[in-house]
């Protein structure tokens, strides 16, 4: 009987997520990231049969994470307070992951994604349908209630949680507990709550 491994995938993926946000994604190798938990290379490469895999993981892994925890709070009823605090759970979530934010804030792009296997970019592409439809859903939902247009509900939603967290996320650091009253408080405006 063969010894437990002493590091397991999400080992790994914490590890590029680190690497990521400290030193960009040209930093994030197979062997960089073996060194960072600690492990011999050969053991990356038996979870992740190379860096698009590994790249994808990452990718896929924070993508689920941030899209559970936003959607399920977009989904919400009454619509208007839904929306206003999935705006704020972004710059939340963001506090939370400094890291996955700021790789959520680059983009499959900076990934490599068409370097990775038909599969993981099906499982991108369900994953960014998934979140139209609710967005879609959500816009339909809010246009009657605040008498705004698609595009300044969309800058309501995506455009200013994203610019609230973005700077801080460029520098590495958390969005400050501010970020998160300022974008609750804006949101509120936009969608004429207040």
């Amino acid at each position: 009987m063969g010894r437990p491994p002493r590091h397991n995938a999400d080992d790994f993926l914490d590890a590029a997520v680190r690497i990521f946000a400290a030193d960009g994604i040209a930093a994030v190798t197979m062997s960089a990231v073996a060194r960072e938990v600690g492990a011999p290379s050969g053991s990356i490469y038996h979870r992740f049969p190379g860096r698009p895999a590994l790249l994808a993981a990452v990718w896929l892994r924070t993508l689920t994470r941030f899209q559970q925890d936003y959607l399920a709070v977009l989904e919400r009823e009454p619509a208007i307070e839904a929306a206003v605090e999935a705006a704020a759970q972004v710059v939340r979530w963001c506090r939370a992951h400094p890291g996955e934010g700021k790789l959520l804030y680059a983009g499959d792009r900076s990934l490599g994604i068409d370097d990775w296997t038909a599969e993981d970019r099906a499982r991108a592409d369900e994953a960014n349908r998934r979140l139209t439809a609710v967005m879609t859903k959500v816009v339909r939902r809010l246009r009657p209630l605040t008498g705004r247009s698609t595009d300044e509900l969309m800058l309501a939603l995506v455009d200013l949680p994203y610019a609230a967290v973005r700077r801080y996320l460029d520098r590495g650091e958390a969005p400050p507990p501010r970020a998160v009253d300022l974008v609750t408080k804006t949101t509120r405006t936009l969608l004429g709550a207040e």
